[in-house]
């Protein structure tokens, strides 16, 4: 489901950034912008005498709502950080390499360990000499 909110959240950013980009460049501006490239008229607008205030507010909205977006998007993609993983945020399963465990206090019993897990046998731990290794 988050990759879902991921995916949604960068189509609206991107969507939104091509967007505020055409509403800027169809701006009028002094030398007529876009429209004077396009075979226009320089000094006027092709959407009326009132288009570059109503333009100018559509893309005040637009960059707002495109700078919530952004922020909303740093919040979400943001990897934890060890602050978070500290508080428990982000906490991972296993601890980090080179981490230190905590040592029991005294008035805690100590876990104890076996010395060592291998089963015990007969045979003793220095090898027997052989019979040819013997003298003659």
């Amino acid at each position: 489901m988050e990759a879902f909110f991921h995916f949604v959240l960068k189509a609206l950013l991107f969507l939104i950034a091509a967007f505020m980009i055409l509403l800027v460049l169809i701006q009028r501006g002094k030398g007529g912008g876009l429209t004077g490239a396009l075979g226009g008229m320089g000094g006027q607008s092709a959407f009326g005498t009132k288009a570059g205030d109503v333009f100018t507010r559509v893309t005040i909205v637009v960059a707002a709502i495109w700078i919530l977006l952004c922020a909303a998007a740093v919040k979400m993609f943001k990897a934890p950080t060890v602050e978070d993983q500290v508080a428990g945020v982000g906490a991972a399963t296993t601890p980090a390499p080179g981490s230190v465990l905590p040592t029991p206090t005294a008035g805690t019993p100590a876990a104890s360990t076996p010395a060592s897990s291998a089963p015990e046998s007969s045979t003793p731990a220095t090898p027997a000499a052989s019979p040819t290794a013997t003298g003659s």
